[in-house]
């Protein structure tokens, strides 16, 4: 039983609900990395410019992730010294599964 698991044990999903993409997905266990872009407003130039954070998540065993999977995270307490926040969802990437055959 996973202890740091929000539909199992006692960890209450509060705060910020974020949408990202997953750039690190089996290197630790049951932690993932998930990348969130967003743009930032320059006032001189009246531009934006790309910026992104990366977030340290916990994967309950419950999902099955790969690189490139959208998910959505929800914060909870501290699980860790840097995982503050957990899985929710999972939505496979576009074209994931589906070898693209380009000759015959």
């Amino acid at each position: 039983v996973d202890k740091k698991c929000p539909f199992t044990s006692n960890v209450s999903i509060r705060g910020r609900i974020i949408r990202g993409q997953v750039i690190s997905a089996n290197k630790m266990s049951r932690t993932i990395i998930v990348r969130r872009n967003y743009l930032h407003y320059i006032p001189k130039y009246k531009r934006y410019e790309k910026r992104h954070k990366n977030i340290a998540a916990h994967l309950s065993p419950a999902f099955r992730v790969n690189e490139g999977d959208n998910v959505v995270v929800g914060q909870c307490r501290p699980l860790s010294k840097t995982v503050r926040f957990n899985v929710v969802q999972v939505t496979a990437a576009v074209g994931a599964g589906q070898g693209v055959k380009i000759f015959q």
